[in-house]
C-alpha cells in the first residue's frame, strides 16, 4: 500500500499464488475466515483496498481459482460486499465465470440460501454482469422445466434450483422482465407440468409455488396462476425469496428538525380535507333512514329441538336409500352412512344372507351428496367393514374393478387403501380378556352386612395399613390375551395376486407402465404391504417369488417413488419368506437381487431409495450370518 500510495508499481501476484495454494489445500476456512473481514472493513471507503483486493483474486491461477472464489462467496456477509472485494471477476475470468454461474447452481446443491443470495445478488449489482444474471436464470428455468431432469434428480437439488430461481426473478427489473416473458411464460408451463407429473408431493409442491411467482412476475396486472396446497415452512421460505432484501447499508443519524418532525403523528393531507369536509348528520335524518323492517320483533327459538332421523336397522335398508327412490331424501342418507359401518360389524353372522359384493359395488361408486363432514372417512370405513366381513368374494370384486374400464385413478386408489385396510384388520390378533392386576396384592377386610360404619372403619384400616407398609413394586396391570387364528392367512392370495398380474397389460384409459405412475407407485407400496402382513401364511412363499419378479422387471423405473416402493417389497420379503424357503426357492434370484442393490446405494439419486438398498443388504447380510450359526 505504502508504494502505492507512494506512486511505485507493485506486484501481488506472489500473495495470489500464496491465497490459492492454501485454499485448494484444504485451509479455505481458516485463511479466509480471517482474511474476508479484514478486507471488508478495509474497502468501505477506500477504492485503493478495492483495487488492491480485485488484484488479489484474479490473479490467482486458474486451477485454484474454484476454491477461492468459493471461499470469498461464503465468507461475504452480503451481495454489495461480494461486489466490492471481487468486483467484476466474472467477467474477466473464464474459471471464475463458469464456477460462479454454472458450477455453484447447476452442479451442486449443498450450498445455503444465504449462499445463493450472495451470489445472485452480486450479478445483479452492475450493468456489465446483469447479462449473465439473465443467462444463469435462463438455464436454472431449462433445467427446472426438464422432465428428464425432474425425474433423476434428487429433492434437495429441485429445491436448490426453485430457490436460485426465485431470487433471480426478484432482482429482475420490470424491463428485462418484459424483453424474456414469452420465455418465462415458456418455461413455466413446461415445468409446473413435470412437476406436477410426479409421484413426490414435495415436487409437486414446488413446482406449484415456483409457477405461482412466475406467474405473478410476468402478469402484474392480469390473473395470476394460484394452486392449492399446504403451506409449511419450507414453502413459506420460497415465497419469502420473491422479495428482495435491500443491499447492506449504514444508516445515517437524522438531525434534530427530522427527529422532532417524526415524534408527530403522520395525518395524509387527504384524510384531512375529508374529516374537515364532512358534513354531520343529525340524529333525526338517522332515524328516518332506517328500514322499517327493523322494528319486527323475531320469533323466539330458543326451545326449537333438532329433528333426529332414524337410521335404517338393516343393511337391505342401507342398500334401498343408497341406491332407490329414498336416495332423494338428504337427511335419510346422511344417516346411512355414519350408521353403515356399525351395521356391517354389529352381527355379521346374521348379515351373511346379504349380498356383499353388491354393498361394496355401491360404496365404490358413491359420489357425496352433501357436505357431510368425513364422507371420505366415513365411506372408507364402511368399506373396510364390508371386506372384513366376507372377505373373499369381496377381495375378487375390488382386485378385477382395479384393471377395469371406465373408473377414474382416484377409484382405483381407494380399492388399494381399502384393501390394506382390511389386511391389517384382519392380520391383526383379536382379543377379549380381563385385566389383572400382578404384584403385591391389596389387603382386604370382609365386612360384616349392615354395619353403618363400614365405611369408615375401611378407611381408617386402609390408612393405617398404608402407612406402615412399604411398597417397592405395585404391578403392572395386564391384558389376558386369548389366541385366535390369523383371518389373513385362507385369503392372503385373493388379495395378492390378482393385483400383481395384469401390471403390464395398458387400457384405453389406465396405463400402469406409462402417465399413470403414480398409481403404479401406489400398487407396489400396497404389495409391500400386504407381503409383510402375510408373514406365517401358508401363501406366503409363492407371494415372494411372484413378487421377487414383479421386483425385477421395473427395477429401473424412472420415478424415485415406484423405486422406492419396489425396494420396500424386498425387505418386506426378507421379513416374510421364511429363510430355508427363500434358500431352495430364490437363490438365484437373491444374488442378482443383491447386486441391484450394490448399485442403487452407490448410484440412485434418491437419498430414500439409498438407504433403503443399505438396508435390505444389511438385512441381507443378518440373514446369512444366521444361516452360518446354524450347525
Amino acid at each position: 500500500v505504502c508504494f502505492i500510495l507512494g506512486g511505485l508499481d507493485c506486484s501481488i501476484s506472489f500473495v495470489s499464488h500464496v491465497l490459492g495454494k492454501v485454499c485448494v489445500h484444504g485451509r479455505q476456512r481458516e485463511i479466509l475466515g480471517v482474511l474476508v473481514p479484514h478486507l471488508t472493513d478495509l474497502t468501505k471507503s477506500d477504492c485503493i483496498w478495492q483495487r488492491i483486493c480485485w488484484r488479489l483474486v484474479e490473479c490467482v491461477p486458474d486451477r485454484w481459482m474454484e476454491a477461492v472464489v468459493l471461499g470469498f462467496v461464503q465468507g461475504a456477509s452480503g451481495a454489495d460486499v461480494l461486489s466490492r472485494l471481487l468486483g467484476n471477476l466474472v467477467v474477466k475470468n473464464k474459471k471464475a465465470q463458469f464456477v460462479v454461474t454454472q458450477k455453484m447452481l447447476l452442479l451442486q446443491y449443498g450450498h445455503t440460501t444465504a449462499v445463493l443470495q450472495n451470489l445472485l445478488g452480486y450479478l445483479s449489482l452492475d450493468s456489465l454482469r446483469r447479462s449473465l444474471l439473465l443467462r444463469v436464470l435462463q438455464e436454472l428455468l431449462e433445467t427446472w422445466s426438464s422432465s428428464s431432469a425432474v425425474k433423476h434428480s434428487p429433492v434437495e437439488q429441485q429445491l436448490y434450483i426453485s430457490k436460485a430461481i426465485l431470487i433471480c426473478l426478484s432482482h429482475l427489473k420490470e424491463t428485462e422482465i418484459e424483453s424474456c416473458r414469452q420465455e418465462l411464460l415458456t418455461s413455466m408451463m413446461e415445468g409446473v407440468k413435470c412437476h406436477l407429473d410426479s409421484s413426490l408431493p414435495q415436487l409437486r409442491r414446488l413446482g406449484m409455488v415456483v409457477a405461482e411467482s412466475i406467474s405473478l412476475k410476468i402478469n402484474t396486472e392480469g390473473p395470476v396462476l394460484k394452486f392449492e396446497y399446504e403451506e409449511d415452512d419450507e414453502t413459506r421460505e420460497l415465497k419469502s425469496l420473491l422479495v428482495r432484501t435491500p443491499p447492506f447499508c449504514v444508516p445515517s443519524l437524522p438531525d434534530k428538525r427530522e427527529k422532532a418532525h417524526a415524534a408527530l403523528p403522520l395525518v395524509p393531507e387527504s384524510n384531512e380535507k375529508s374529516h374537515t369536509a364532512a358534513p354531520v348528520m343529525p340524529d333525526e335524518e338517522l332515524d328516518a333512514e332506517l328500514d322499517s323492517d327493523d322494528d319486527l320483533t323475531p320469533y323466539d327459538m330458543s326451545e326449537d329441538k333438532e329433528l333426529k332421523i332414524k337410521a335404517p336397522v338393516y343393511i337391505r335398508d342401507c342398500i334401498e336409500v343408497l341406491t332407490g327412490s329414498r336416495s332423494e331424501d338428504v337427511d335419510k342418507w346422511e344417516a346411512t352412512v355414519k350408521a353403515l359401518e356399525s351395521l356391517v360389524r354389529k352381527n355379521p353372522a346374521a348379515t351373511r344372507e346379504v349380498e356383499y359384493v353388491e354393498l361394496a359395488k355401491i360404496l365404490l361408486h358413491l359420489e357425496e351428496k352433501t357436505c357431510i363432514e368425513g364422507f371420505m372417512e366415513l365411506r372408507q370405513r364402511a368399506q373396510v367393514a364390508v371386506l372384513s366381513t366376507d372377505p373373499i368374494p369381496v377381495a375378487k370384486y375390488l382386485t378385477s374393478q382395479f384393471y377395469s374400464l371406465n373408473y377414474s385413478l382416484r377409484q382405483r386408489m381407494d380399492i388399494l387403501d381399502v384393501l390394506v385396510l382390511a389386511a391389517q384388520e384382519l392380520s391383526c390378533p383379536k382379543f377379549h380378556g380381563k385385566t389383572k392386576h400382578s404384584g403385591a396384592q391389596k389387603p382386604c377386610v370382609q365386612l360384616l352386612p349392615g354395619s353403618d360404619s363400614s365405611k369408615d372403619w375401611r378407611r381408617i384400616v386402609d390408612e393405617r395399613i398404608k402407612s406402615k407398609t412399604r411398597r417397592f413394586d405395585m404391578g403392572r396391570s395386564h391384558v389376558e390375551l386369548v389366541s385366535r387364528p390369523n383371518e389373513f392367512n385362507s385369503v392372503a392370495g385373493h388379495f395378492f395376486f390378482p393385483l400383481i398380474q395384469h401390471f403390464d397389460r395398458p387400457l384405453t384409459t389406465f396405463d400402469l407402465l406409462g402417465e399413470d405412475h403414480l398409481v403404479l407407485g401406489r400398487l407396489v407400496h400396497t404389495l409391500a404391504i400386504l407381503m409383510y402382513l402375510a408373514v406365517n401364511t401358508v401363501a406366503v412363499t409363492a407371494m415372494g417369488k411372484a413378487l421377487l419378479e414383479f421386483v425385477w422387471a421395473l427395477r429401473f423405473h424412472t420415478d424415485s417413488y415406484v423405486r422406492q416402493g419396489l425396494l420396500s417389497c424386498i425387505s418386506s420379503l426378507l421379513l416374510s419368506v421364511p429363510t430355508e424357503r427363500i434358500l431352495a426357492d430364490m437363490a438365484e434370484e437373491l444374488l442378482e437381487t443383491q447386486s441391484w442393490l450394490g448399485d442403487v446405494m452407490e448410484k440412485d439419486p434418491d437419498g430414500d431409495c439409498r438407504r433403503l438398498a443399505l438396508q435390505n443388504l444389511l438385512l441381507m447380510e443378518n440373514l446369512k450370518k444366521k444361516l452360518e450359526a446354524v450347525p
